[in-house]
């Protein structure tokens, strides 16, 4: 939103303060050799323009980075905590969560 205060032409922000989503997920992906579970999930993640990280104990990674997310790996029975934070935040979690459930695949 633009106005004017003393021939001063200024910008401000009406964008609402959003509330960053988070999951915990306990990884639940089917047993399949042929798949390349950490590739999925960085394709996933990449499809949103919310900040999204996972995080399992004191290690904290963004899910659009194979590196990251190679390092952190995706072993079932592993505990992760996902949050996100953007525009699509609720769908971010919600299409991550499925796929870690073994629910999206």
């Amino acid at each position: 939103m633009e106005w004017n205060h003393s021939g001063i032409k200024m910008l401000v922000s009406t964008r609402e303060a959003q509330i960053m989503r988070d999951n915990n997920i306990t990884v639940n992906l089917p047993k399949n050799k042929e798949d390349h579970p950490v590739a999925m999930l960085v394709q996933i993640a990449s499809r949103f323009q919310s900040s999204i990280y996972m995080t399992e104990g004191n290690r904290r990674v963004n899910a659009k980075s194979i590196m990251g997310m190679m390092a952190l790996g995706l072993d079932n029975g592993t505990e992760l905590y996902v949050s996100a934070e953007g525009e699509d935040e609720e769908a971010a979690i919600t299409a991550i969560s499925d796929y870690l459930l073994g629910e999206a695949i």
